[in-house]
């Protein structure tokens, strides 16, 4: 269909741009952007009091297929993306078999399109078999069209390997995505060592088991020359070692999660186990310093780390119950409430952090609304409320600590290569 999107708000940072005015969809593209349109379309949208954007990229998504496709699959992964306003998700490797050759990476990017919500991004693995022992077949999972690498979930313990695979893909513009944390240090955690794991007499999971790592794979990262972005900070110190890494030059990036700045390790004196997650909630003073990292640049996207699980899996003593909770549908709501509200980031820089920044580090032709691009758009309600209710939830799985809550802020309409998704 064409499509004429009228009157809103269209913020599209790629173009440095925000103002009223209107956008034409055609073929799947966006033809023509800003100002009064005149045009014949099948269907117009008016969007008065809303916000146009390009469509939401998730760098940290768990779709669970292939190999748990009872906590989530890719279909229902992708319904809950779009429902959040993404077009977009970043498949995390963790699944079994894992995406570690071309085989497991086509079989995603054909499942993705045989259920035509949303695009998929497979990232590879780092190691084979996500074992942190041998490098992956880097050039073949390039190939099969993965952009970076990861074996999220896991750090890759040695240094060696580390460097190694950093080396790899120095050669071959791979971003290598670092999942931050010392086994030795947090092992038997299961909470943000402080205050409050002392007083709720919980296994404590110390800061450092991230920070170290952090510090390594940085330090790697300058040697090789290769382009590193760092999963789910949660830690200040994290924070403050990629800022000083930046101000060197350093190509690395980073991301933070929309709990890691909406919930403190505090709140797990209810003993939730949905807000039982790797890295765990941290503290006020953690939460503060990973805002302050978004406001000044040195965290450059928000990305869910949507991890799903089945409720008889989470129904069980703290330290028995998985790590992970859901998170693409509550992601923009969190972010309005927590950052935008709070004065730490305008919807300009919200968006960017969403959209246009993601697309930038993984060099994906979208997070634009440019004439000519793609058009994944999401038109954003800013001012909606409304209740997270398990009835409504997307996913497969309700792992959510914010089921019962009131929102902000709702993906309104979204739209996937020109198509109402």
């Amino acid at each position: 269909m064409n499509i004429l999107i009228k009157n809103g708000r269209i913020i599209d940072p790629s173009q440095d741009m925000d103002k009223k005015g209107d956008i034409l969809v055609e073929k799947g593209k966006v033809i023509q952007i800003g100002g009064s349109i005149k045009a014949k379309a099948d269907k117009t949208i008016d969007a008065a009091g809303k916000i146009v954007a390009p469509g939401f990229i998730d760098m940290h998504t768990h779709l669970r297929e292939p190999g748990f496709e009872d906590r989530e699959t890719i279909e229902t992964g992708l319904r809950a993306a779009v429902s959040g306003g993404f077009t977009t998700v970043c498949a995390m490797p963790n699944t079994d078999p894992p995406c570690d050759n071309q085989a497991a990476a086509k079989f995603l990017y054909d499942r993705a399109a045989e259920v035509k919500f949303g695009n998929v991004i497979p990232i590879g693995t780092i190691t084979q078999k996500r074992e942190g022992k041998k490098i992956s077949e880097m050039s073949e999972l390039k190939d099969a069209g993965c952009p970076a690498v990861s074996d999220d979930g896991s750090s890759v313990d040695e240094a060696g390997v580390m460097r190694r695979a950093l080396e790899y893909a120095a050669m071959l513009d791979l971003l290598v995505i670092s999942h931050a944390e010392d086994k030795a240090l947090s092992a038997g955690g299961v909470m943000h060592e402080g205050y409050w794991s002392t007083v709720l007499g919980m296994d404590p999971l110390p800061a450092k088991a991230e920070s170290t790592i952090v510090d390594r794979d940085i330090q790697l990262a300058e040697f090789t020359g290769a382009r590193l972005h760092i999963a789910h900070v949660s830690a200040k110190e994290s924070v403050e070692i990629i800022r000083k890494a930046k101000k060197r030059g350093v190509r690395v990036t980073a991301e933070v999660t929309p709990h890691h700045f909406s919930l403190t390790d505090e709140d797990l004196k209810t003993y939730d186990t949905n807000m039982k997650v790797s890295p765990p909630l941290r503290s006020k003073e953690d939460v503060e310093a990973v805002k302050k990292g978004l406001e000044d640049g040195t965290i450059d996207v928000i990305a869910t780390d949507h991890a799903p699980h089945l409720v008889n899996e989470k129904e069980k003593e703290f330290n028995y119950a998985p790590f992970g909770m859901i998170g693409l549908e509550t992601a923009l709501p969190l972010a309005v409430m927590n950052l935008v509200d709070e004065g730490y980031l305008d919807w300009k820089g919200l968006i960017r952090k969403l959209s246009t920044a993601p697309a930038a580090i993984l060099k994906y032709d979208r997070g634009t609304l440019k004439e000519g691009s793609a058009a994944d758009i999401v038109i954003i309600d800013p001012e909606k409320k409304w209740t997270y209710t398990k009835d409504k939830i997307r996913s497969k799985s309700s792992n959510s600590p914010f089921i019962g809550r009131e929102m902000k802020g709702a993906a309104d309409t979204v739209m996937v290569g020109g198509r109402i998704v």
